[in-house]
């Protein structure tokens, strides 16, 4: 019989942090849960860019957005913006950015394992 497991992102087990923004990670039943953190002036292809050596984004991310407004463009030009309340799947092939002078807080259930982890760390 399986045990029941809880954890709180309030005490992650792992914080990556970069240019604007945070990430704060727990694994549940061996689901790797994270919730980032992007302040106002954060841009994937300026903060974790550099981090992931990539063209664009390649991790597909399956979010929950809290707060704020994150501005998503795919490699193909679509544009969106995703809000509080909002449940995403953004698959590879993305740059993305705050919106406004609120922070953006999403909590992703897909797509954190590598996320803004250095190439040696990997």
């Amino acid at each position: 019989m399986e045990k029941m497991q809880v954890k709180s992102l309030n005490t992650p087990e792992e914080v990556r942090t970069f240019d604007k923004g945070k990430l704060e990670l727990v694994k549940v039943n061996g689901a790797l849960i994270g919730r980032a953190v992007f302040q106002p002036g954060w841009k994937w292809s300026e903060s974790v860019k550099p981090i992931a050596k990539t063209k664009s984004c390649e991790a597909p991310h399956f979010q929950y957005h809290l707060s704020g407004t994150l501005r998503l463009r795919m490699d193909d030009g679509t544009e969106r913006d995703l809000k509080a309340g909002d449940v995403s799947y953004l698959p590879s092939g993305h740059d993305a950015w705050v919106v406004g002078n609120e922070p953006v807080v999403v909590v992703d259930f897909q797509g954190m394992v590598d996320y803004a982890r250095e190439a040696a760390k990997k």
